[in-house]
């Protein structure tokens, strides 16, 4: 399973041992680059399952940056990944794929079978369609092979245990870190990206791996799957909650010379229901209070440790 050892990934490998799974193999980067195909073939070596979640990802500043890469890797990884599963006759190859995959411009409540529908939105572009090339290739390799793979379509994911590095975080950890440490600072204003108004649906991280290991049981399907919570929150809402549940009472300061991102983010989350049996289980306030407070508590932990290695 790549990317096993990461945020969701870790949660992943836990679900499937609960379930009785004894051998995962889990490559780290460092030693087996999947950007190199030799390694590829060694990872999917007497597999029967192969859940791909290997990923190069940022927020929006980020992949504004790095178009590039993000393309390149991620189409890469994917592409020799899913043919040497084939090669070596790998029963079942899990692909997971991005809402970044959808167009732009998408009625929402986002449904897969729109996901044609146009262009995806310029800052997300180039890793939404490097990622979606697996579900083309998926269906490809079932059409001329026979070859049982299967593409999901995670919508944002937030929880205790993400990416809070500023320079490549997602919305969620970028927007706890920054007000928190404006609440440190007492800082009068915390400023923000965008002007509020774009929306966004969240899913807890524990869901998302519930998701992942339904669909690797249950569903065998060509077509693509939402896997999401079917809630959606604007942002300018969002920082509002985070500002409560972090204490902090300075103003906030909209940069609206940086962009929104995709106006609306929402899906249609029946297909997961009616395939596989998936529904998200925990509730949006309850999933972020936790993310805040493993936060403070890491944060906290980095400040102390760092003032001792100084003394």
């Amino acid at each position: 399973m790549t990317g096993g050892a990461g945020f969701l990934g870790s949660r992943v490998v836990a679900r499937l041992q609960e379930r009785g799974a004894t051998d995962i193999l889990i490559p780290r980067s460092q030693t087996m680059d999947l950007l190199d195909r030799a390694n590829c073939r060694r990872v999917v070596q007497g597999a029967d399952l192969v859940i791909h979640m290997a990923a190069k990802v940022g927020g929006i500043g980020f992949n504004r940056e790095n178009p590039a890469t993000l393309f390149f890797n991620n189409l890469m990884m994917g592409a020799q990944l899913m043919e040497e599963a084939r090669l070596a006759g790998v029963q079942k190859f899990v692909g997971i794929g991005t809402v970044c995959a959808y167009p732009k411009f998408t009625p929402v409540p986002f449904r897969e079978d729109d996901l044609w529908n146009g262009y995806p939105e310029e800052t997300n572009a180039p890793y939404g369609l490097a990622k979606k090339m697996l579900l083309v290739q998926s269906q490809a390799y079932r059409q001329q092979y026979g070859f049982n793979g299967i593409f999901l379509l995670p919508v944002n994911l937030y929880g205790p245990g993400d990416n809070f590095d500023p320079r490549s975080s997602h919305v969620i950890p970028a927007l706890i870190r920054k007000i928190w440490s404006a609440k440190q600072a007492r800082s009068e204003a915390v400023d923000v990206w965008g002007d509020g108004s774009a929306s966004r649906e969240f899913l807890y991280v524990d869901d998302a791996a519930e998701a992942i290991v339904l669909a690797s049981e249950r569903y065998d399907g060509p077509e693509p799957v939402n896997i999401g919570s079917g809630m959606e929150i604007t942002i300018k809402e969002l920082v509002a909650v985070l500002c409560r549940l972090i204490g902090y009472d300075g103003a906030v300061r909209w940069d609206t010379n940086k962009p929104n991102g995709q106006p609306r983010r929402s899906l249609d989350v029946t297909r997961a229901r009616r395939a596989f049996g998936f529904q998200a289980s925990t509730d949006f306030l309850t999933g972020l209070r936790r993310t805040v407070e493993w936060w403070d508590t890491a944060a906290e932990s980095e400040i102390e440790s760092r003032m001792g290695a100084e003394v």
